[in-house]
């Protein structure tokens, strides 16, 4: 017979210095109170009363909640558990106190002891404490409603928090010069949860995330600021506290929920939260059919625009793209879609082409996706950048899906946004560039990827103040974002701001120490005659990625600048062996041919890397390696055929 569970009066000893005294609703710690809320409270008491069982679900919410009142039992259930795990410090990967069993429940796996406490003596003259009130946090109590109606309460109710304050983030970046505080409410849209059980449907729920950064930053940018997809991940699987979360990404307010998806059911929930004292103000749970997942889009993006409308109390804003009536197979498409994100984020080689192919799969579907072929125009654009491959490999084909997607939607600023980029580092073309990134932007000020490549875009053409400007909004968007930060200290190398720029690269390696985008502290190194540290760096980059074409023409150019030509030529031969068996980009061998001091073989390959469009000669107005060769009459030419000589 299993034993009862502890009664009124009992104190639970665990861990070397955890107690729960029930007689004083009170957890501590060595004797120090810790805070906690009723719900996580009552759910680690549930779990200390059926220490070693497993606790499933159904039994949490018939405790906590009751089964005939209907709540966002998802997200409370994982919000108690996330709180009852940061007051405990306990790891969910490796726990010592709340173990998780996947789809299922929970188990409180330490040792327990008790020990029965006298109840007090109350005075005659005392009143005994009245009973705890539920907080308002606490009751989420809300009535169903039908699938039509559900989404535009979950994005209204984030609008009507617009009319607050914004505050200025601060973070692991050295700060820029007297930034001022922006002037919108922020908010972040934490991972959903993905509550399958099965990790295949990560995808899916990051997907989830994505879509709803999408159509809330769009909403109402003027009043409301979106923390872009990279930095709010950082959060995924994470027992981060919300205090935290807010400082760190410089929110007022969270959106956090959960999804769970069969073959013929979806149940998403979501719940939206207050930094400052925790305060769930608004919660909600509704359900349809998979195929039908997209095709209340339209409806509701038309519900929300009038809900901004009555909240900010203007004439009319403009209205958010809409999907039209979707058929089964657009479902499939978004779905593949989905898959393609999901990897194209990886932002690796393997990736790019894992995420071209669930692309072209999703176009194969729905031949009028226009965010698939911008995506598809973003994977082969970067995808030529990663693998060093001849710009002609990748680029054509990155222009058609670009012009694709805007044909097929001239408002989605994703696919402005790629055609920038293509224009900019194939074409050369800097006035259709800066007018297609100035549009993405128009389209969606709350896209971050479109402020970071505009930044760039600004340096490439010496405009610092203005491309220092433009990645600090970046930044401000997605404050996690380790390329963006790492791109910010590309801006300061080519400004010859080089302590800055390494300053800006090991604040980035202190949150990830292999991040591959900080070998470009190697040149702020040598632009500074460290030589012995750029070599150090060169051979760390080595070991741990290994040999690519990058890394091998860094160590030739440093070995020439520092006159050990032998060492020079032996990386330069391994770089033209490395090319006679995989042809790469003829802007790989400039560099080695500069450190060496060989102009001519240098202007020879300039000269194959602009027949081929490389994109590395972007850069060649600021970029301080080049200054050996700014002296010839054929650079000045070729910055003139570049578009770079004004």
């Amino acid at each position: 017979m299993a034993s009862s569970g502890p009664t009124l009066g009992d104190v639970i000893k665990f861990g070397d210095d955890f107690e729960l005294d029930l007689r004083a609703y009170e957890l501590r710690r060595s004797g120090q109170s810790l805070k906690l809320a009723r719900i996580p409270m009552d759910l680690l008491l549930l779990l200390l009363e059926q220490r070693g069982q497993l606790v499933t679900r159904e039994q949490i919410i018939a405790r906590i909640w009751g089964k005939e009142v209907f709540v966002d039992t998802d997200n409370g259930i994982n919000s108690a558990i996330r709180r009852v795990r940061q007051v405990l410090e306990d790891n969910p990967e490796e726990p010592r106190f709340v173990q998780t069993v996947t789809g299922k429940g929970y188990r409180f796996i330490a040792p327990i002891q008790m020990r029965s406490v006298s109840p007090p003596r109350i005075a005659a003259d005392e009143a005994a404490p009245p009973a705890r009130e539920p907080l308002r946090s606490d009751l989420n109590l809300v009535k169903p409603r039908s699938s039509a109606t559900v989404w535009p309460f979950i994005l209204g109710a984030v609008i009507l928090l617009a009319l607050t304050g914004g505050a200025f983030l601060r973070w692991f970046r050295p700060p820029l010069r007297s930034q001022p505080a922006p002037e919108r409410t922020m908010l972040a849209v934490l991972p959903f949860e993905n509550l399958t059980g099965d990790a295949a449907q990560d995808y899916f729920s990051d997907g989830l995330t994505e879509e709803m950064i999408a159509q809330l930053g769009r909403l109402d940018p003027r009043h409301i600021g979106v923390i872009g997809r990279t930095s709010v991940m950082h959060y995924k699987h994470g027992s981060a506290a919300l205090d935290q979360i807010g400082r760190e990404l410089g929110v007022q307010y969270v959106l956090e929920g959960s999804v769970r998806r069969d073959s013929g059911h979806v149940r998403i929930t979501a719940q939206l939260i207050q930094v400052k004292d925790q305060s769930r103000l608004w919660t909600q749970q509704y359900d349809r059919e998979p195929k039908d997942f997209l095709a209340v889009q339209g409806e509701i993006a038309r519900q929300v625009s009038d809900e901004v409308e009555v909240a900010l109390g203007v004439d009319k804003l403009e209205r958010v793209h809409a999907q039209e009536t979707l058929s089964a197979h657009t479902y499939e498409a978004f779905d593949l879609y989905l898959k393609g994100q999901y990897f194209l984020n990886k932002r690796t080689s393997e990736g790019f082409q894992r995420a071209i192919d669930y692309f072209q799969q999703a176009i194969a579907k729905d031949p009028t996706y226009a965010r698939a072929y911008a995506s598809l125009a973003d994977s082969y654009a970067l995808l030529g950048s990663y693998s060093a491959a001849p710009p002609d490999q990748f680029m054509p084909k990155a222009r058609a899906a670009a012009l694709q997607a805007m044909k097929l939607d001239d408002s989605l600023p994703e696919a402005h946004t790629a055609l920038a980029l293509i224009v900019q580092n194939y074409d050369y073309d800097w006035q259709t560039s800066d007018k297609e990134f100035r549009r993405a932007i128009e389209l969606n000020p709350n896209y971050a990827t479109a402020h970071h490549w505009y930044a760039e875009h600004l340096a490439w053409l010496g405009r610092f103040d203005e491309a220092l400007a433009e990645s600090q909004r970046a930044r401000q968007l997605d404050p996690l974002s380790l390329i963006i930060a790492c791109d910010h200290g590309a801006i300061l190398y080519n400004a010859r701001q080089y302590d800055r720029a390494i300053e800006q690269f090991r604040a980035v390696r202190e949150l990830d120490p292999n991040f591959p985008r900080t070998n470009l502290i190697e040149h702020a190194y040598e632009q500074k005659g460290m030589f012995a540290e750029a070599l150090a760096d060169l051979q760390r980059t080595l070991s741990s990625l290994g040999d690519s074409p990058y890394t091998i023409a860094e160590m030739a150019y440093v070995y020439g600048r520092t006159g050990q030509r032998t060492q020079a030529r032996l990386w330069l031969a391994k770089l033209e062996a490395l090319n006679r068996r995989q042809p790469m980009d003829p802007a790989t061998f400039v560099r080695p041919s500069i450190g060496m001091g060989d102009k001519e073989q240098a202007f020879i390959w300039l000269e194959r890397a602009y027949a081929q469009h490389a994109n590395s000669l972007i850069a060649l107005k600021v970029d301080p390696v080049y200054d050996p060769l700014r002296g010839d009459p054929r650079f000045q030419d070729l910055l003139r055929r570049v578009g770079l000589s004004q």
